[in-house]
């Protein structure tokens, strides 16, 4: 896949860290700011990449109307072995749940950091200028970030070319 031919990502928004994203995406690639105010920025990520060709979207409301809306906590600052800079959710059983079903539905699809994806919201990357420290300071008040999974969000990744595709609600009384 051609990344400069953008993907979809099946993901939870986190408007609870949404201006905070929004800042630091404009100050590395405004090219990835989206004028669909339905747009997450903010998002912790079920399943990507994905193709137009690959999405089952029956399978997606499926799983959104068979999932009840939870409540995670964004409480810590983690850095993956690639430089990579996240906030786990924390529980993170939810997202590890509807990224499993979300992979069973689309089985071509091997999602970053198979086999055994860890959900997780990215904040930024590790650099002469970035560190574990200075993006704690740079996050300030925003954490802890007490937080809800409403929705399954498909959206549209592509410099200049960031929009919502479609969105379904996390619909089912019971708890996963």
């Amino acid at each position: 896949m051609n990344s400069s031919d953008g993907h979809a990502v099946l993901q939870v928004g986190v408007p609870e860290l949404e201006e905070w994203i929004v800042a630091r995406t404009r100050h590395y690639d405004p090219r990835y700011l989206s004028s669909d105010p339905r747009f997450r920025h903010a998002h912790i990520t079920v399943l990507a990449p994905l193709r137009r060709s690959e999405l089952n979207l029956g399978a997606i409301a499926q799983i959104a109307a068979s999932t009840a809306p939870f409540d995670f906590a964004l409480r810590e600052v983690a850095v993956f072995p690639n430089g990579i800079i996240y906030l786990p959710p924390s529980p993170d059983a939810p997202f590890r749940e509807l990224t499993r079903r979300a992979w069973a539905a689309h089985c071509a699809v091997v999602p970053n950091g198979a086999p055994d994806p860890a959900p997780h919201l990215t904040v930024d990357m590790i650099g002469p200028a970035v560190t574990l420290g200075s993006t704690r300071a740079l996050l300030g008040d925003v954490m802890p970030a007490a937080c809800r999974a409403l929705a399954l969000e498909l959206v549209w990744y592509q410099a200049s070319n960031c929009h919502l595709l479609d969105s379904w609600p996390l619909e089912s009384k019971e708890l996963l």
